[in-house]
């Protein structure tokens, strides 16, 4: 039987066929559309950033776990309650050890805003403006430390969140229209090192880790301008990454130990980055 043409022509208006292509989320969601999300994953931040006269960033990375003293403190005393009406369990225990860690490892937090601080107020020139912005993972921890910074002076700051299996809140102090959200990691990393005159690396765990060892291999193989790589904390870094070990056993070769810088205050970390003429990533 012939299709009644009023039914039917409901029917096309409502099929998914119908959608234009750009509105249709169930469309672009396809496997077969992830060329086209990863362009504008690209060019979305890009034109962003462009609008608002971004033209070159620090990035600031470092673990979620480090918080403000004041709030690894009170970290402590939960555990330590905790512990206290199971004191043989194990996990209770451990838990204490490492909020112990945390405390102890809780002024990087203050030490990433006073750095944050440091870098916006000086680029506060109108000459300078849109220059050395603090970007970051957008998260909690040492990247809410570095928006805070740039917050406390009044200055714009970026944050490149994503979309993880535990849900990650977008930290308050980035700049809301510079605030963006992102599905692969692959066009997160981009963004963090396009603009990049330097990158400083707080304490952190394998986030921070996959980020560091990103632009190290960009620095060593001639793909990225020599920014300086600035590893804040020795005695962390040195512990956590053996780079000697490496250049000793020949797998790094000796020149490679130059890419790393190391700091111990804001200033210092700044002087190091005020000395460079990083101009970011190749094409």
């Amino acid at each position: 039987m012939p299709a009644d043409p009023a039914a039917n022509l409901s029917k096309i208006l409502e099929s998914p066929s119908y959608r234009v292509a750009y509105k249709d989320v169930d469309f672009l969601g396809r496997s077969e559309m992830r060329a086209a999300r990863i362009e504008l994953e690209y060019l979305k931040p890009e034109l962003y950033l462009q609008e608002n006269g971004i033209r070159s960033t620090i990035v600031v990375f470092g673990s979620t776990r480090i918080i403000e003293p004041s709030d690894a403190r009170r970290r402590l005393e939960l555990a330590e309650k905790y512990l206290a009406s199971a004191p043989s369990d194990r996990r209770r225990q451990r838990a204490v050890t490492q909020a112990k860690h945390l405390l102890e490892r809780s002024h990087y937090y203050d030490a990433a805003r006073e750095f944050a601080r440091l870098v916006s107020a000086a680029c506060q020139d109108p000459s300078l403006r849109g220059e050395n912005v603090i970007i970051t993972g957008g998260g909690p921890g040492i990247m809410e430390a570095a928006n805070r910074g740039a917050n406390d002076v009044a200055a714009k700051s970026v944050g490149l969140n994503i979309r993880l299996p535990h849900e990650q809140q977008p930290n308050p102090y980035i700049t809301p229209e510079l605030c963006f959200q992102f599905h692969y990691f692959a066009m997160r990393k981009l963004h963090f090192l396009l603009r990049a005159k330097a990158l400083v690396a707080f304490p952190g765990g394998f986030g921070t880790f996959d980020e560091l060892f990103d632009a190290l291999t960009l620095r060593q193989t001639g793909r990225m301008q020599a920014i300086p790589i600035v590893l804040f904390g020795r005695e962390y870094w040195r512990r956590a990454v053996d780079f000697q070990f490496l250049a000793d056993q020949g797998t790094i070769a000796d020149e490679d130990l130059n890419l790393i810088d190391y700091a111990e205050t804001a200033v210092e970390a700044w002087e190091i980055i005020r000395k460079s003429e990083g101009r970011g990533i190749k094409d």
